[in-house]
């Protein structure tokens, strides 16, 4: 190879791509030179050396830290997913593939309900077949990117999210696929004589993108009367009495004593849940592991194979 062609290369080496990450999460160069056992002036070496490399600013430095510009964001986002491929590379190698038990750290990330009601099973069968792999499961909020934001940006290597119609993830570059569709019901308190005419209670995740049309069909609802963070809490009031829901049947999966669910007529709201991954991670073992375990879930009632 030429010298003065191989002088010119642009890779990043693992040890940097380590310092991005780390002066990310802990928002200081100083922070991530603690965290990484070395001193700040080598982390701000490193972070010059990828600018330098990348040809963009990576991070704005002031009083307030370090915070990650938008070329920053997107340069971790890589980094996450390479050191991730790269921790993959090993048992990727020396495993035995799809013939044997899977070893090594899977990251998941899902939507409260989904990792309540759906994921011990999965991961029961999972440990009894690949007691080597380790699963960390993180509760992520399906608001904006959701849980296909953190698998985008290397922070999991699955997540379970919520799927438009035609089934394309909320982040561009992803591969998804729907495990199944669920409809919504109307949870009152139980024995109400007349749970329509009760106060709406609404959460922020609920998916509005899912239900917009039945929503303005629907002349009986009226705006909502009470608006809280999650579906747990949505659940807790309406149990006591204060109101209506209108839910996803994942969510009213164990739901509390002192609720009733009624169907929402013929044609009620629906959406689909799945899985999204990304390109590279999808054919390593612990996510086709993961996969295999999802697919051979049986259903709970009111739920239906995508």
């Amino acid at each position: 190879m030429d010298a003065g062609r191989f002088g010119r290369m642009t890779d990043l080496a693992p040890h940097e791509l380590r310092v991005l990450v780390a002066v990310e999460e802990e928002r200081s160069f100083t922070a991530a030179a603690v965290r990484l056992d070395t001193t700040q002036s080598a982390v701000s070496h490193a972070v010059r050396a990828c600018e330098r490399k990348l040809g963009a600013v990576l991070f704005d430095r002031g009083r307030h830290g370090a915070r990650p510009t938008e070329a920053g964001a997107r340069a971790v986002a890589y980094a996450r997913r390479i050191l991730r491929l790269m921790a993959a590379m090993g048992p990727e190698v020396r495993g035995p593939g799809t013939a044997g038990p899977v070893t090594g750290t899977l990251r998941i990330a899902a939507f409260r309900s989904a990792a309540a009601h759906l994921l011990p099973p999965v991961l029961a069968r999972l440990a009894a077949r690949h007691p080597g792999l380790t699963p960390h499961v993180r509760i992520v909020r399906e608001l904006g990117r959701g849980t296909a934001g953190e698998v985008a940006d290397g922070r999991a290597d699955l997540g379970l999210a919520t799927l438009d119609a035609g089934g394309p993830p909320a982040v561009p570059g992803l591969l998804a696929a729907r495990l199944y569709r669920e409809t919504y019901g109307l949870a009152h308190p139980q024995d109400h004589p007349a749970p329509r005419g009760l106060p709406l209670v609404d959460w922020q995740e609920n998916c509005d993108s899912y239900t917009r049309d039945w929503w303005r069909r629907q002349d009986w609802l009226p705006p909502a009367t009470v608006d809280v963070e999650d579906d747990t809490m949505a659940l807790a009031l309406v149990s006591q009495g204060l109101g209506m829901a209108i839910m996803p049947r994942t969510a009213l999966l164990g739901a509390p004593p002192g609720l009733a669910v009624t169907d929402l007529g013929p044609r009620p709201p629906s959406r689909f849940v799945g899985y999204v991954t990304t390109p590279e991670l999808a054919g390593t073992a612990a996510v086709r592991a993961l996969i295999r375990e999802l697919r051979e879930l049986p259903l709970p009632e009111g739920l239906t194979a995508a």
